[in-house]
């Protein structure tokens, strides 16, 4: 679906108002936190240089061979979240409560014919499932005495202020609050000027425009996930290498819906509220490649690299929108609505490549620290082949501008308290993938941040097991409520702080045999 429209400019200051297929789809897909077991979640995950759970297959293969017996798990999650939203010092906050499977995973180790520690012990082969992303969240926020409006910015590409938008080809939502192209009546053409407005502004054919004040709410639901199925091979080498491939098979699931508000606090003219809402459905399936090393130079001292190729997606896209006006006119209360058509589009999407870099040391055999150093470059995302043949090189050129490199940590430790009882705890930490400027524009999502927090304990009795851990994810985004005005005509919006809480329990069951 082609848009000659500047997805930079205006994507990156309307992540609530959803277009498909542009920079932010690419990094909404891209941008992951592997999760498997609880074990290895109680550790931050830092599993590139240990091996021997399931969720290294996802890290650095490698770590299959660690496995000395074979080993059967699932892990069941249970998550809170919660996100308070500060917009124009209001303060509004939601929570979710969301049951999952975040690991199902069987490994069998095969011992080569000879059973000795000299050249290949044995060959390790493994199935199952990780985690990769949970997009579960409610947002809410809200503020009174707001003198900007959604209105603001489909005024400016109605009047051609935008030069960013071609507007023979910009998408139906300027339409939709049109009455005279079948929409509500919100946004209509002075009969003296051929300007088009809207009744919240005060000015509207000054330089520089002001607008009624009005209330503005915003509620947003995601839903959905990225779940990735492994089947891995692992090799053991003198106890001392540790080689492995894994064929990761991925598949999306991704809803968001939202619904913005906008009514009267005062005496404007005609206008009573407006509802925008707005629905997206993704699904999507794919296919990556990994393939990782881990080297013990002596026993205390554990190495390890992974490369992940790019994830391969094929993608669908079923997306619409919805409008809801009350005016109150000279001959009464009109209540309108007008409706986007369904809209369905095909399209490819290419992760980024990534590499890790990791290391562990081994405490007398009572206690080990481990560290993940996790590369990516989020410029190199790529969309591709549009169902109608669209090329997608514009908002390629854009992610490649906006978008940079960085490097994920993970740290964890683990303490083995008794023969049976181990304690441990960790740290995870994503910086933005946003750059601080892009085409001489400040990007205020730059400052976006996400922190993990974990700690759990194992207890082992025979051939079971049982793993619990505990994980508090801290996130801070920064976000405008709807497409922000560029001509510097309008008034723009002030964008909303949300700071979230998401509260993780994991438990894992195992058996080895």
């Amino acid at each position: 679906m082609k848009k000659n429209i500047s997805i930079l400019l205006l994507a990156l200051f309307m992540p609530f108002f959803m277009q498909a297929q542009d920079l932010l789809d690419a990094l909404r897909y891209s941008n992951i936190q592997v999760s498997g077991t609880a074990r290895a979640g109680g550790m931050g995950n830092a599993f590139g240089a240990l091996g021997g759970d399931f969720t290294s297959t996802s890290i650095n293969p490698a770590g299959l061979g660690v496995y000395r017996t074979s080993e059967l798990t699932v892990t069941p999650k249970f998550t809170y979240g919660n996100t308070e939203g500060n917009y124009m010092n209001t303060l509004m906050e939601d929570n979710k409560y969301n049951i999952a499977l975040n690991n199902l995973s069987y490994v069998t180790v095969i011992p080569t014919a000879s059973r000795s520690d000299v050249g290949l012990i044995s060959v390790n082969l493994g199935i199952g499932y990780n985690r990769l992303k949970d997009f579960n969240s409610n947002l809410l926020f809200g503020a009174s005495g707001v003198t900007s409006s959604i209105l603001d910015s489909w005024i400016e590409n109605s009047n051609g202020e935008n030069p960013y938008v071609n507007t023979a080809t910009y998408p139906y939502y300027d339409d939709l609050a049109i009455a005279e192209f079948g929409g509500v009546d919100l946004i209509y053409k002075d009969e003296n000027t051929d300007i088009w407005r809207s009744d919240i502004q005060i000015n509207p054919f000054d330089e520089q425009i002001q607008n009624h004040p009005v209330a503005q709410r915003k509620s947003i639901s995601r839903e959905g996930s990225i779940d990735e199925y492994n089947f891995a091979v692992g090799l053991n080498f003198n106890h001392k290498v540790y080689l492995g491939a894994t064929l990761g098979v991925t598949d999306i699931y991704y809803r968001e819906s939202s619904i913005y508000e906008e009514w009267d606090e005062g005496d404007i003219p005609n206008f009573e509220s407006l509802q925008f809402n707005n629905y997206l459905r993704t699904t999507g399936t794919g296919y990556n490649f990994k393939l990782g090393i881990i080297y013990k130079p002596v026993n205390e001292v554990r190495l390890g690299v992974s490369i992940h190729s790019p994830t391969f997606y094929d993608m669908h896209d079923f997306f619409h929108t919805e409008m809801y006006a009350t005016n109150n006119f000279t001959d009464g209360i009109a209540n309108e609505e007008a409706l986007s058509p369904l809209n369905n589009y095909d399209y490819q999407l290419h992760t980024p490549l990534r590499a890790t870099f990791s290391g562990a040391f081994v405490i007398a055999k009572k206690g080990l620290i481990s560290v993940d150093y996790e590369y990516v470059d989020y410029s190199t995302a790529k969309l591709r082949k549009g169902g109608d043949g669209y090329g997608f090189t514009v908002e390629n050129q854009e992610i490649k501008d906006a978008y940079k490199s960085v490097g994920n940590i993970r740290v964890g430790g683990e303490l083995r308290a008794t023969n049976n009882l181990s304690l441990r705890a960790g740290y995870e930490y994503y910086p933005t993938a946003y750059k601080s400027t892009s085409l001489g524009n400040d990007q205020f999502k730059s400052n976006d941040e996400l922190s993990v927090y974990s700690a759990g304990f194992g207890y082992r009795f025979g051939s079971f097991t049982f793993d619990l851990a505990y994980r508090m994810t801290d996130t801070m985004e920064y976000e405008l409520p709807y497409a922000a005005p560029v001509s510097g005509i309008y008034p723009t919006p002030k964008a909303a702080v949300f700071d979230g809480l998401t509260h993780d329990v994991l438990f894992t069951l195992g058996f080895k045999f």
